[in-house]
């Protein structure tokens, strides 16, 4: 299995590089480009400020994997699990709620906000998700049990699935190997077959692949590929005809007109649609447009505060790109805006204090809400379109 670089330190890697240039004035536009390895494994390609962030943000990591690491040894290593609100509850009576439960949660809220300590990411992760408690559900053999049980056989699922293996994060030194191959192979099947109503959809071999980086093993990611279809997302995402998907888009846009109204006005203006962004942001859970570092980050908060996270997420790479958007005069330049920017994201601090201190509060609830608003039209368009389809099937024959 892959290891994450967890000792590597950048700034020593192009010490020399950055002594050539240190009397240089580099724009955040500058040509000039390095390339590196972040923490886990992916060959980046950047320019010499982006180099600079990555350090400052390592150094931010390691101060913060000493606050866990103290609070490990002064409270015991599962001290996160103490009782605390679920944040992924809904409806919750704060009034009824002891004064030390709420401290506790408000706390570790705060905490995983900061950033899990790499190190520490797969228990936290297994257990904040419900992932631990979903796997003591079943027999322990369960997922060997599984693979197994569907070795060879072959479906609509495992052929798009053997089609996707070598576009899945192609240059990665362990997953576009035939061992990565295989071992990510094994997770995107057995999950096929635990869930035929999802069986596989194009965006979870990204998802999953960085599930296999970070948990180290199959069953670990395995279960929290479950955890994430069955319990933190909204259902019917990942299904045949992505209903789930296109409610959230629709869910998306209302808010992006809510909180970031000037953007959303000349978007509309330029009949640039959200969703050719927006929809491989929620189904990739970002995996394949913000920087494997700060993905993680952003998915420490998806595991223990849900899916509104991502509407905070993708609200923020909006507003932090406010200015540029604004002066964009077509779709193209549009495009090009959001994907160089995401793709130079290395901050997640600066990508998560814009998510949640400047977009604002939005509960569970009020999203649940509008989820259910968008859902009659969503399915209404659905079967029109289906209705069509066989209309079409029917004229050819």
């Amino acid at each position: 299995m892959f290891k994450a670089y967890a000792n590597r330190d950048i700034s020593h890697e192009l010490q020399s590089r950055k002594q050539y240039y240190k009397n240089t004035n580099i724009s955040r536009k500058t040509t000039i480009s390095v390339k590196f390895q972040d923490l886990y494994g992916f060959n980046v390609e950047g320019n010499l400020d982006d180099v600079n962030v990555l350090n400052e943000v390592r150094e931010r990591v390691r101060q913060q994997g000493r606050v866990w690491w103290a609070l490990e040894a002064s409270k015991g290593a599962n001290w996160y699990l103490q009782p605390q609100i679920s944040s992924l509850s809904e409806g919750i009576a704060v009034a009824s709620l002891k004064l030390s439960v709420l401290a506790n949660t408000i706390a570790l809220k705060r905490l995983i906000r900061k950033g899990i300590p790499p190190l520490l990411r797969p228990k936290v992760w297994l257990s904040l998700s419900g992932a631990a408690k979903k796997r003591s559900t079943v027999p322990e053999s369960y997922f060997d049990d599984l693979t197994k049980a569907v070795e060879g056989k072959v479906t609509p699922a495992t052929r798009q699935i053997d089609h996707d293996l070598q576009r899945t994060f192609p240059g990665h030194p362990w997953l576009d190997t035939p061992e990565g191959h295989a071992s990510l192979r094994r997770v995107l099947v057995g999950y096929s077959f635990r869930d035929s109503d999802v069986g596989y959809c194009q965006g979870l071999n990204y998802v999953a692949a960085l599930l296999l980086l970070v948990m180290k093993t199959e069953e670990d990611a395995f279960w929290m590929l479950a955890v994430l279809l069955e319990n933190v997302l909204v259902s019917d995402c990942y299904t045949d005809n992505l209903s789930g998907c296109h409610v959230e888009q629709r869910v998306f846009k209302d808010l992006l007109a809510k909180k970031c109204p000037r953007i959303a006005a000349h978007l509309e203006a330029l009949e640039f649609d959200v969703s050719l962004v927006a929809t491989e942001w929620f189904l990739c859970l970002f995996s394949k447009s913000l920087p494997s570092e700060t993905t993680m980050r952003v998915w420490d908060v998806l595991f223990n505060e849900g899916a509104k996270v991502l509407f905070h997420v993708a609200l923020a790479i909006f507003k932090m790109n406010e200015e540029e958007l604004l002066a964009a005069h077509h779709i193209g330049d549009v495009l090009s805006i959001l994907q160089e920017s995401t793709h130079h994201m290395y901050d997640p601090d600066e990508l998560l204090t814009v998510a949640f201190d400047k977009i604002g509060s939005m509960t569970t609830n009020a999203i649940t809400k509008q989820r259910k608003k968008q859902e009659p039209a969503v399915m209404a368009e659905l079967d029109q379109r289906l209705r069509r389809l066989n209309s079409l099937k029917m004229g050819d024959k």
